[in-house]
């Protein structure tokens, strides 16, 4: 009988730890194995029909996570983010090339570090917290993302441009599917019409300050010379297609 062959992997530690998951669920542990990028997932990566769909990353991860176990759609957008970095490195090394201010420089995406968060924050393991609008004193609560919300928005979104093309209504959207009740009133339509109508500009910009400052990430950025803060790496085409520009 055929040994099975075992593919090299790593473990990833997520940024969120695990602790914003249900306790039956895999990604409880705060860790994901993913195996090394190989031809297969090569294929995954230059399937037109997957381009074309939006999904080609989403297919490359799945295919490296090795639990088959983890519900995908459960993974918080940080979480995701880091396992994008994983995966880069995994399949083509840790030096990623771009240009900034006109010049090639080089990042050794081994040296990202996962944001750190206030964990005293999180209550009983739930992904849901409180927030006062500084402006109006409103009490909400709201969740992290994760990416089955992430789609829901994709395609409201898709929806919306449908009827109107000239609609762009990306950041109000993001805040009904991330706000959970508004002075205690979950109902999904009171919800949508604070939003719409009561929840101030200052407020808003206030509240998603906060939550990304609160949200565990990967903190991708470099720091130049030239810069007296942190720069975002770009995440272009040859992120993962290093040789697209060849």
């Amino acid at each position: 009988m055929e040994q099975e062959r075992k593919f090299p992997s790593e473990v990833i530690d997520l940024p969120s730890k695990g602790l914003l998951y249900s306790a039956d669920s895999p990604l409880k542990s705060g860790t994901i194995e993913m195996k090394y990028m190989t031809a297969k997932e090569e294929d995954i990566l230059t399937n037109q029909n997957y381009i074309q769909k939006g999904v080609v990353i989403d297919k490359l991860l799945q295919s490296l996570i090795i639990d088959k176990s983890i519900n995908y759609s459960d993974l918080l957008v940080g979480d995701k983010n880091a396992l994008l970095v994983a995966a880069r490195v995994l399949g083509y090394g840790k030096d990623y090339e771009f240009t900034y201010a006109g010049e090639k420089v080089v990042v050794d995406l081994t040296a990202i570090q996962n944001k750190q968060f206030d964990e005293s924050l999180i209550k009983d393991g739930k992904n849901e917290f409180d927030y006062e609008l500084p402006s109006t004193g409103t009490k909400i609560t709201f969740k992290l993302l994760t990416h089955a919300d992430e789609q829901k928005i994709d395609q409201e979104l898709k929806g919306l441009k449908k009827m109107n093309k000239d609609a762009s209504p990306e950041v109000s959207t993001r805040l009904k599917y991330m706000i959970t009740s508004v002075e205690g009133n979950g109902e999904t339509k009171d919800i949508r019409e604070f939003v719409d109508n009561h929840f101030l500009a200052r407020d808003s910009r206030a509240f998603r300050k906060y939550i990304a400052e609160l949200q565990p990430d990967v903190d991708l950025k470099f720091y130049p010379e030239d810069a007296e803060e942190g720069v975002d790496i770009p995440i272009g085409v040859n992120f993962l297609w290093p040789d697209a520009n060849l």
